[in-house]
């Protein structure tokens, strides 16, 4: 039977459902090329030496191309897409960015660049370029003519990329737009207001602020049709799961998968691939029973009622507090079969109660919970947790619970990617996540130089025994370097503890700036002036990613880059390991840009998460036996291996959480492939008036006369089939899912069980699909009762 399933993958692009198919052993294939590969790499020492050459060539046309006018530039751009060379396009992309941004490409953001036009994960520290580097290859891909995107962590930075670097591609012809969560922007020099004060304002603040005057609303087909489209991975991917939902071809947007490079390319393939995109719509069932289980929950205690496992996220309900649910609703057994929705309301509410925070995991604003990205501290409006989770902190905070969704489509960020022709990243941070992106993606890791060396001095973890202590400490450092005039960027894990350390520093008297997604608003103003003498700023992780931090203010003057160079640069404090090790890097990047200088230390203590849970058992155990008082920090390479240690146990987890995840949504995926390809058939027939072999393979009587018309009706009526049977599988999936689990308790594989009962379901659905088609297309030619 498992076997079977993956014939479902790769069954039918051309046969309509119920036909015969042939199984295939090509899901071998991706093994034996990546094992090849591996086994290149090793042999093949460094990396860098191949782009050598062509960094060369692209140097050696530098004179030639910057003697050419403005409209020889252009025209030397039309003429290269006929005939796309990385030499000549690196050199014109140089040399228009050199133009309009008075910003020239150093020789390590163009090997940067020819990395990215390979395919490849480019590892470029913070302030090496890497928005500047991705153009080159952008544009020679834009070359020809099928669309580029470029994928960033949010919608603010796809419209600053848009405005900012719009400016380049439009000097070589190339038109640019951007795609954010409900709007779609042209980027147009000559639109609305936009004037040379607007210009001369972009040239200064470009690389923080959005200047608005630039961006013509457009639809959102239109900005797919642009060379080039900003964007995120939300907005690219949702846009695909919409466009297989349309009755009519024509309301299709994207234009196809062509080639994709992907910014901070480990926060977008890594940290949010355990979530996947879900499209859904209420469904009618009553909401009432997560307000009963909300005030059931307030009568369970921890850990005679319920137990939390934070290491493995799950909570699990004792005996005792069976006993007090089955008491509280009046059943006798709330584990009979026909209790099996209690069941499910019971289960989203424990986890609710034991593993979500609020100011944490999410936010009460307006009445509505809006969840927060763990990794960016960003607010993800508009996002649901699925499967009754949402509604059941709903219920707790209080608020207005919505009904429960029923999935109309889903898709993951991994599966997602994988339809690109090629895709590419970029990011500080890519070496410690090597092997996931050569196993999931693909994707080789090439770390490239420095343009100038990093002299940025990293101190030692320095740990305390309460978070009181490690706080007063922290506020402690802050008030020395304040007063000193050295500018302090402060990082923290939380909106809660962001704002519990900026209650700290405001007892203490310093002027401070707080940054976190309930203000998010001003993040580019904010960040452009954390460099700036005397800075504070208080952060969530959101800080680490897009934005340089400039010293001495952004725009600044060299007089005052100086003076904070001369104080010591910008220090970087944070006051919580995160999970992965890559994030805390990413903070620590923010200061000693481009060889500036720059420090960076921790402060811990062992009431943190990360301490708590995975690893402040022997350190709480040496500091009891040591009777360390409360304010002195430990601090030695013990501590650091304690540290790395939870941080590596808490990255092995999160590894296996999204293995897991894709193990399952690739069964997933190859149904959705197949229903997709079927989907799309059925409407191109319809329009195209060559429906009726369909028809007769679906085994109906077809009328001796066709119309267009009823060509598209008939389409559409086996698309709507074809898509209701679609969203009861995904239900069925959904809940198969949760339920294989425990199987394992029979000795039972989980993945193995899924496969087979997906594959049955499949072809379940295969045949109901015809039987329903056989029974309803006559109706719909009027020859049925």
């Amino acid at each position: 039977m498992g076997e079977g399933v993956g014939a479902a993958a790769d069954e039918h692009s051309h046969k309509t459902f119920g036909g015969h198919h042939s199984r295939s052993l090509t899901p071998l294939l991706p093994s034996l090329i990546m094992l090849f590969k591996k086994l290149a790499r090793l042999f093949s020492g460094n990396p860098l030496k191949r782009y050598e050459s062509a960094r060369a060539l692209v140097s050696g046309l530098e004179k030639e191309i910057a003697a050419c006018s403005g409209e020889e530039l252009r025209a030397r751009s039309d003429k290269l897409r006929a005939n796309p060379s990385l030499p000549e396009a690196f050199a014109l992309a140089r040399e228009a960015a050199r133009r309009a941004l008075g910003q020239r490409a150093f020789d390590v953001q163009i090997i940067g660049g020819m990395v990215l036009h390979d395919g490849k994960v480019a590892e470029m520290l913070t302030g090496e370029g890497k928005t500047l580097a991705a153009v080159m290859p952008v544009y020679l891909n834009a070359l020809a003519g099928k669309g580029v995107h470029v994928v960033t962590v949010n919608d603010y930075l796809a419209k600053r990329d848009t405005v900012w670097m719009g400016q380049v591609y439009d000097m070589l012809g190339c038109t640019v737009s951007c795609i954010t969560n409900d709007e779609a922007f042209r980027y147009d020099a000559a639109y609305g207001a936009a004037d040379a004060s607007h210009d001369k304002e972009r040239d200064v603040t470009g690389g923080f602020k959005v200047v608005e005057e630039f961006l013509r609303p457009v639809g959102r087909k239109e900005a797919y049709a642009a060379d080039i489209t900003y964007g995120t991975n939300h907005a690219f991917g949702f846009d695909y799961l919409r466009d297989n939902l349309v009755m009519n071809l024509s309301d299709r947007v994207q234009r196809g998968h062509h080639y994709a490079v992907i910014d901070e390319v480990d926060s977008i393939l890594i940290d949010e691939a355990r979530t996947p995109l879900i499209i859904s719509a209420p469904d009618a069932k009553s909401s009432n029973y997560y307000r009963t289980f909300a005030r059931i929950m307030k009568k369970l205690d921890a850990p005679a009622d319920y137990e939390v496992d934070e290491k493995k996220q799950s909570v699990n309900i004792t005996e005792a507090g069976i006993e007090k649910v089955e008491h509280a609703l009046g059943v006798k057994n709330i584990f009979a079969p026909e209790h099996t929705e209690l069941v499910h309301y019971l289960n989203e509410s424990l986890r609710a109660k034991g593993l979500f925070r609020r100011d944490k995991e999410y936010v009460v604003r307006e009445g509505k919970v809006i969840i927060v990205d763990q990794f960016t501290g960003r607010l993800l409006a508009g996002r649901r947790y699925s499967g009754g989770l949402h509604q059941a902190i709903e219920a707790r905070e209080g608020v207005s619970v919505e009904e429960e969704n029923k999935t109309y489509a889903e898709i993951s960020i991994q599966n997602y990617f994988r339809y690109y022709e090629k895709i590419a990243g970029m990011t500080g941070t890519a070496q410690t996540s090597a092997e996931e992106f050569a196993s999931v993606y693909n994707l080789e890791v090439i770390s490239i130089p420095l343009n100038k060396n990093m002299v940025r001095h990293d101190l030692s973890d320095l740990i305390y025994k309460a978070r009181d202590a490690k706080y007063r400490a922290v506020v402690e450092d802050v008030k020395r370097r304040h007063e000193a005039g050295q500018p302090v960027l402060l990082g923290t894990t939380s909106i809660e503890h962001n704002e519990e350390l900026s209650r700290y520093l405001a007892k203490a008297g310093i002027p401070h700036e707080v940054l976190n997604a309930k203000n998010n608003e001003r993040e580019g103003a904010i960040i452009a002036q954390a460099g700036a003498r005397g800075a504070v700023t208080v952060a969530t992780n959101m800080a680490g990613r897009g934005v340089d931090i400039v010293l001495g203010g952004n725009p600044g003057s060299e007089a005052e880059h100086e003076k904070v160079k001369e104080l010591g640069g910008l220090c970087v404090l944070g006051t919580e390991r995160h999970e992965a090790r890559r994030i805390d890097n990413q903070l620590r990047g923010r200061s000693g840009r481009q060889g500036d200088p720059g420090v960076s230390q921790f402060f811990l203590s062992l009431e943190d998460d990360l301490m708590r849970i995975f690893g402040g058992e022997r350190l709480s155990a040496m500091m009891q036996a040591l009777h360390i008082p409360e304010d002195m920090p430990i601090e030695s390479a013990l501590v650091t291996r304690a540290v790395n240690h939870a941080q590596r146990r808490v990255e092995g987890i999160h590894l296996d959480m999204r293995k897991h995840l894709l193990e399952f949504d690739d069964v997933l995926n190859r149904q959705r492939n197949a229903v997709y390809a079927e989907r799309l058939r059925y409407l191109e027939a319809g329009e195209a008036d060559t429906i009726t072999p369909i028809v007769e393979e679906l085994g109906a009587s077809v009328p001796a006369v066709v119309t267009k018309e009823l060509s598209v009706r008939i389409g559409q009526h086996l698309v709507r089939v074809l898509d209701f049977l679609w969203m009861e599988h995904l239900e069925t999936l959904h809940d198969l899912r949760e339920s294989v689990n425990i199987r394992a308790y029979a000795q039972h594989e989980p993945l193995v069980e899924y496969r087979r009962e997906a594959y049955l379901g499949y072809q379940a659905l295969r045949e109901r699909f015809k039987d329903i088609a056989q029974k309803t297309l006559p109706k719909l030619f009027g020859t049925g009762a």
